[in-house]
């Protein structure tokens, strides 16, 4: 009941400043969406995220917000076109990226749910990112691009000098290794030549 009260208090507040101070910008729209959100008062929020929109169509927090609760709600469409238009106005819009991918991959549309997520874990370099998007080459039993998710993490960890992650990495990379066997190119190499050798090599020894 506090809770709300000290809610209500701030959505007031808010019109408040708004109303004092002639027509909201963007960014007081922007507050007042997470006020009404915190309120749960979902279908005000959504016209406020989109009000917000109408005056700043470049607000990332805006089309974040908007696209992140249409996903909470189950609009996954919705959700998914929200995403797609933030990303139109900010093609290297991160948050887009990574909200459409789990959106995509809630529709089923797995294939460009990876490709999303996997873009975005890259241009970040998001360690969260690539096991979120191991775990969904594991449920689609994709295990060798499985198998090259951790292998990215491994030398990630490596590199950041993180020993816990690094004994993680090591340890998943060493079971994929196992259950890929043949279909693996780097520790199990179809060319023998001096190369693909080397190559096996260096993928043995990160074991």
């Amino acid at each position: 009941m506090q809770a709300r009260t000290t809610t209500l208090a701030l959505i007031a507040t808010l019109f408040f400043a708004v109303d004092a101070g002639g027509a909201s910008s963007s960014d007081e729209l922007v507050l007042q969406a997470r006020a009404h959100e915190a309120a749960h008062e979902e279908d005000v929020a959504v016209r406020r995220y989109t009000e917000a929109l109408a005056l700043d169509p470049t607000n990332g927090d805006a089309w974040a917000g908007l696209g992140d609760l249409r996903l909470r709600l189950g609009d996954l469409l919705e959700a998914e076109r929200v995403f797609s238009a933030a990303l139109a106005h900010r093609p290297s819009f991160g948050r887009a990226l990574r909200g459409r991918a789990r959106a995509r991959w809630m529709l089923g549309r797995h294939d460009e749910a990876e490709t999303d997520l996997e873009r975005f874990a890259f241009e970040e370099r998001d360690a969260g990112a690539y096991r979120e998007l191991a775990s969904w080459f594991a449920a689609d039993g994709r295990t060798p691009a499985q198998l090259a998710i951790w292998r990215t993490l491994l030398a990630m960890a490596a590199g950041a000098g993180d020993s816990e992650s690094l004994k993680e990495a090591r340890r998943m990379v060493r079971a994929l290794v196992i259950l890929v066997d043949g279909a693996d190119p780097a520790s199990s190499p179809i060319d023998p030549g001096d190369t693909r050798r080397a190559l096996a090599r260096i993928a043995r020894r990160a074991l």
